[in-house]
């Protein structure tokens, strides 16, 4: 996806910056003399539609997933697989059978049982969705049946390490079957509830007092939209703001080193910032001028200048919370005089490229960088920014790009190297023998062979891998719950409480 970034989704974009309201943690009292416990999150892409089956866009779930929408299973701090509308789940001795046992208590917010035709009914909306991303993601499936009222028996075509996973994230929401429109009244089993939505502004989620599980914190929690990372930072400052998630401006982080008023967390995301080249472009379907563009940039350097030095070098397509990360980030040092002597190998000149780029913090000012060091070793480029709607439209689905710059968020998303229809358009026959033999390996197989495959991305320079996003957390005192690490594309209100 991508963050506007892209994973799962492809994209967040920007990962959306959070923030969070001190004044509103307390509302005026109710009529029955208890105080409302209200939370208003920043952040700093505003989703163009709540139905995530018509867009991958990173900010539906951000807002959905775990809060509104819930799933078999869903993913902790450390990446792991934990169980949520199933209590658990049992897996035939060939890998290709899950049963799912369903927590009998649960319910949707419209009251309705989430039993097991209802989790049957929500599999098949998203097998039949118009996302492709969903579809390739549940492709592995074969049948899901209701055996009884609570156990769901999911059918896999052959063994798959990675739809379980999926499965945690926007493929395995499990709508309200009452449901008819996701894109203007989501409505799921999950703590909080759908209320309001003031376009170009905010979005409004409730607490959902007829909660199954342990009940949210908050009565009211509105996820309030910026397009300026610096008007939360001040907003944070005046003291109108509990909570930055992903800080947008790392220069700043020393405004808040006041312990009285402030913490700051610091961890990993799953956002690979990705300098992704088309492929179809005949002078980077060339290997010798793609490596030419990774060795004139100093990667380092970039992320010094760009990001305060927060984050990290990855080299390829992984993050620390994946099990088949490694460090890759020495593949292509800095050496401007390696990328001429391969721009003259490749017999290139006067290479000009079109570079289009999501008006977001880390994508702007990474091409700014990266123009400066390319003209150094004799490319040109043309940057063009683009709002993230006119960007996922002309570079994403389109592929009307030479190169762009945009976080993948979305867990796990190797593979979609592995797709030729991707939005990058890398065909490799190597690589996609690779990510099928690892799906359909054992665990370690898994692992041995992921690893190969990001190895070999690396080795191909199929992109530029500028730096991974850190997790950057400003909360004040007050606030209590925020995980280090960012694993899901989900800004889980569930965890979140204030003192």
């Amino acid at each position: 996806m991508v963050s506007g970034p892209i994973s799962r989704r492809l994209l967040l974009g920007g990962l959306a910056a959070l923030a969070v309201t001190t004044a509103a943690c307390t509302s005026p009292s109710t009529p029955s003399g208890t105080a409302r416990k209200t939370l208003d999150v920043g952040a700093t892409l505003e989703p163009a539609t709540l139905d995530p089956t018509m867009s991958d866009a990173a900010s539906i779930p951000q807002l959905l997933l775990y809060n509104v929408y819930e799933t078999l299973v869903k993913l902790d701090s450390d990446g792991k697989i934990k169980p949520l509308l199933a209590q658990r789940w049992d897996v035939s001795s060939d890998g290709t059978e899950y049963r799912f046992s369903l927590d009998r208590g649960a319910k949707f917010a419209s009251g309705a049982a989430v039993d097991a035709k209802a989790v049957v009914a929500g599999i098949e909306r998203m097998r039949t969705s118009a996302s492709a991303t969903i579809k390739s993601q549940l492709a592995p499936i074969d049948t899901v049946t209701a055996d009884d009222s609570s156990t769901v028996v999911v059918k896999l075509k052959k063994p798959s390490n990675s739809w379980l996973y999926s499965m945690t994230s926007t493929p395995g929401m499990i709508v309200d079957p009452a449901v008819t429109d996701m894109a203007t009244k989501p409505m799921g089993s999950g703590p909080f509830s759908y209320s309001t939505w003031t376009k170009g502004d905010s979005i409004t989620l409730t607490k959902n007092i007829n909660y199954w599980g342990t009940p949210g914190r908050f009565d009211e929690v509105t996820f309030r939209y910026y397009v300026e990372p610096n008007a939360m930072i001040a907003a944070m400052l005046a003291g109108d703001l509990d909570i930055i998630s992903n800080l947008q401006a790392p220069q700043s982080l020393s405004q808040f080193s006041d312990a009285s008023r402030f913490s700051i967390v610091e961890g990993t995301t799953t956002g690979e910032v990705t300098m992704g080249f088309n492929h179809k472009n005949p002078a980077l379907a060339n290997l010798k001028v793609r490596q030419a563009i990774c060795y004139a940039i100093d990667r380092k350097a970039l992320l010094n200048t760009v990001w305060a030095g927060h984050g990290q070098l990855i080299g390829s397509h992984a993050s620390p919370t994946e099990p088949y990360f490694e460090d890759l980030s020495s593949t292509y040092p800095y050496d401007p005089a390696k990328a001429k002597a391969l721009l003259a190998e490749a017999g290139v000149t006067n290479l000009n490229l079109r570079f289009r780029v999501p008006v977001t913090k880390y994508a702007t000012d990474s091409a700014t960088f990266v123009q400066s060091q390319l003209k150094d070793v004799g490319i040109s480029t043309t940057i063009e920014q683009l709002d993230f709607a006119r960007w996922y439209t002309e570079v994403f689905q389109k592929g009307d790009y030479d190169m762009t710059i945009v976080a993948h968020v979305e867990p796990r998303d190797l593979v979609k190297w592995a797709d030729p229809k991707y939005y990058w358009h890398n065909d490799n026959p190597e690589l996609q023998k690779l990510v099928a033999d690892a799906d359909a390996g054992t665990p370690d197989d898994y692992v041995r062979l992921m690893k190969q495959a990001a190895k070999l991305l690396a080795d191909d320079a199929a992109a530029d891998w500028l730096f991974l996003l850190p997790n950057l957390v400003v909360t004040t005192s007050q606030i209590t719950g925020i995980g280090a690490n960012a694993t899901s594309l989900s800004f889980d209100l569930t965890t979140i409480a204030s003192r």
